[in-house]
């Protein structure tokens, strides 16, 4: 079996299964016996229930349970799914309301769970669900991200839900009263549906006083711990798993009502209960990605340094706290909120709003894309008002590289980097020395052309700690259990490929096991580009302990001292003897003498440090000014991810990346009428990109190992998503700047773009 090294292209192991059908998902390993649920959910966007008559439906043909919220609560279930909150500037904590399972008394937003019904088929529940009777009086709708205007939770006083800030604000005040030019731009980052392609669901089994939920997730432990603080069950309980996940991506890497309410009627009726999403309930239940709209200020000196920066956002939280939402604009965008620039003088502010929409929590780079966003769009406008060339403004105030270890004004440290470099890299790389070629081209055919830049740096997130243990199996197998969750990333192959290069055990030989909190005890999941680094770490930190007892064992078995006993990565040598065993044949010799204490091995790390990936996007847009229509002609991008495992992977992480965010860049958009409605609740009314919307991209690597992680190694998931909107979104001001457009907002869908350039005709007129 070939023997692999680091950086090398290794196709997925995986994706055999995947493209010729035999994907496992929740959907395709349900027991076949099991139950199916119906959500009836909210028709309107805010309204008090004045009546809810389940009794026919409790009658109906097939039908085996009806819940409601008095039923759970009449259970002893606890029905209050809380979220995280935020600190706000006085040191408070962030508004904690009440997010039932089930709505109780109010709906807060179209879509919102009321009644579950549980029947022998989906057909049968949905029937039953139009049994019931359901009236109930309509209240104020509240859209706007704004503290006054009808409340979305009567308790409460206003819509705010926190204020917070970070950073010197006096300091920063200072700069911009010192400052020898001031530039501001408001920015705003449209809402999006996440559309993994498998939607949302899960199945429950309780049996012999257990229960058991599997669902599509990216994790198993967070679910385990509030099942049983929900449904007040025993630890030893209650297992959860992760089957084949199609699709995370931040949506699902928290818990969900349904969840509970699948696990609670299992647990009722002593049988299996299934429930998978369909496309549109997915578009009204699922958590949304951004909306957001920032203020950004930024002033320098004479030569064009940064001298201080000032954000204020206002962020839809939705009609609750979701997990994480109260963190994502606040805590997360913190955490590259300066970008890769040396700016000490910043301050951030952001209040979060309750409205009548569904909840908003992580997307695909949680906070960090919508800090890039900003800060590289005002620095962007900043050339073009003062007269600089945005490549030069970008170089004059990136962190040096005698400059590191750098601590930013968030507190966090970036410990390596070279942005000058890398920027250079990318100018060669994108051909930007001959785009006024391709613009007067463009201009000749009646086009407008406009190039873009994003320097992003991102923050990896997540536990710092993981999990691997490594069991030796009877048929000459080694299997790695580990406490991350692959939604598409290749994990089977990222983790054997480097199992195999350290231990030399075959690729063929190695079994990769996630998503069972039975068989791994503890582990972080997966999201925040963690899993490599902290999973590999994990791996490393195993191997090691493998080695020290496999050496012990040689020494006292073959009598040569254990200093004279080495292991290459492949086999173990030993002494002056001829014995050159590899790690599966000191596994069986083992077994042979009874050592089982040496055939399953288990470690657990903690990184102190996080890494920052980091890297250049340019964009070259083309727009049809009769139509309107934006089409992304090339794209470069320069990353340094430190030491790469696998380029092949990396650079299909970076090119899902990029598409999700120039889909949030060119099409989509979740939008409400002012009712509360959602009128994209399709994709005959949601534009996803397609493939001829997709640019060929150049992507090539810049490697500054990180010092934080013993590989050298620095997450890539999201660091596609982080860079790409700025830098479309730069491209398409560049472009219509000629025609008087100043202020460019995404999505860039054909009508609004034709909008932008009839109201500049018409200034001009």
């Amino acid at each position: 079996m070939e023997k692999f090294g680091k950086s090398q292209p290794v196709r997925r192991i995986e994706d055999h299964r995947f493209l010729t059908g035999h994907g496992r998902y929740v959907d395709d390993i349900a027991p076949s016996e099991a139950k199916h649920a119906f959500f009836f959910r909210s028709p309107v966007a805010h309204a008090h229930i004045t009546d809810l008559d389940v009794q026919e439906a409790q009658a109906a043909e097939g039908v085996h349970l009806v819940v409601t919220i008095d039923d759970l609560i009449a259970a002893g279930v606890d029905t209050d799914l809380k979220g995280e909150l935020a600190v706000n500037r006085d040191g408070s904590h962030g508004t904690q309301v009440v997010r039932p399972l089930l709505a109780q008394n109010t709906v807060r937003h179209v879509g919102e769970a009321i009644v579950m019904i549980v029947a022998d088929t989906l057909d049968q529940a949905r029937d039953a669900a139009e049994l019931m009777t359901f009236d109930y009086d309509d209240l104020d709708v509240n859209l706007a991200l704004d503290a006054d205007g009808p409340l979305v939770h009567q308790a409460l006083a206003n819509n705010q839900a926190f204020d917070f800030g970070l950073g010197r604000e006096e300091e920063t005040q200072s700069a911009f009263e010192t400052a020898a030019h001031v530039v501001s731009l408001e920015v705003e980052n449209n809402r999006i549906h996440t559309n993994s392609m498998e939607p949302r669901g899960c199945f429950a089994e309780w049996e012999n006083d257990r229960l058991h939920v599997s669902f599509s997730g990216q994790g198993v432990w967070q679910l385990k711990r509030r099942l049983i603080s929900m449904l007040r069950l025993d630890e030893s309980q209650v297992r959860v798993t992760n089957p084949d996940v199609g699709g995370g991506f931040g949506m699902k890497a928290m818990t969900y009502p349904e969840y509970y309410l699948i696990a609670y009627a299992a647990m009722q009726l002593g049988q299996p209960v299934r429930w998978v999403s369909e496309r549109t309930e997915a578009m009204l239940s699922d958590n949304g990605g951004r909306d957001l709209t920032t203020f950004a200020e930024m002033a320098f000196d004479k030569d064009y340094r940064i001298t201080g920066y000032r954000v204020t956002t206002k962020s839809n939280l939705g009609a609750y706290n979701s997990q994480f939402g109260q963190l994502i604009q606040t805590n997360l965008f913190s955490k590259v909120l300066t970008g890769p620039y040396d700016i000490q003088a910043a301050y951030q502010r952001v209040y979060g709003y309750y409205t009548n929409t569904q909840p908003v929590d992580a997307y695909r780079g949680a906070g960090r894309p919508e800090a890039i966003y900003v800060i590289e769009r005002i620095l962007d406008r900043a050339a073009r008002d003062l007269g600089v060339d945005p490549w030069e403004i970008r170089r004059r105030n990136f962190i040096r590289p005698d400059q590191f270890p750098y601590k930013t004004v968030a507190g966090d440290f970036y410990d390596v980097g070279d942005f000058h470099s890398v920027l250079d890299h990318a100018l060669r790389a994108s051909d930007a020395g001959n785009f006024e070629k391709r613009r007067a081209g463009s201009r000749s055919a009646g086009k407008l052309r406009g190039l873009g830049i994003c320097y992003y740096i991102e923050s990896i997130l997540g536990d710092p700690s993981e999990t691997a243990k490594i069991v030796f199996t009877e048929d000459g197998r080694a299997e790695i259990f580990v406490g991350t969750q692959s939604n598409g990333q290749g994990h089977e192959t990222v983790y054997a490929v480097f199992l195999s290069d350290q231990t030399g055990i075959p690729l063929d030989k190695i079994t990769v096991i996630q998503g069972d909190s039975d068989l791994i005890k503890t582990g972080g999941g997966t999201g925040g580009s963690r899993s490599v680094t902290v999973q590999n770490a994990a791996t490393l930190a195993t191997v090691d302990r493998i080695v020290a007892g496999f050496t012990a064992y040689l020494s006292e078995k073959s009598g040569v001292d254990a200093g004279d006993i080495v292991f290459d990565h492949e086999t173990f040598r030993v002494g002056q003897t001829n014995l050159t065993p590899t790690l599966l044949e000191v596994a069986e010799m083992a077994r042979q003498d009874g050592r089982q204490d040496l055939l399953a091995v288990q470690e657990r790390i903690t990184l102190e440090q996080r890494s920052f990936p980091n890297g250049a996007h340019v964009a070259e847009v083309e727009i049809d000014p009769e139509t309107g229509r934006v089409s992304v002609e090339r794209y470069t991008i320069v990353d340094d991810f430190g030491n790469l495992i696998n380029p092949l992977l990396v650079e299909g992480q970076v090119h899902g990346g990029v598409a999700q965010g120039l889909g949030q860049a060119i099409s989509e958009q979740v939008v409400f009428d002012e009712t509360g409605q959602l009128l994209s609740a399709t994709f005959m009314d949601y534009a996803m990109p397609r493939a001829k919307d997709m640019p060929l991209m150049t992507f090539e690597t810049q490697p500054v190992p990180t010092t934080t992680n013993i590989m050298g190694m620095k997450g890539c998931g999201e660091a596609g998503t982080v860079g790409s909107k700025a830098a479309i979104a730069n491209a398409v001001q560049d472009a219509l700047w000629e025609r008087g457009v100043s202020k460019v907002d995404m999505p860039f869908t054909p009508f609004r773009v034709w909008h932008m350039l009839d109201a500049a005709q018409q200034l001009k007129d």
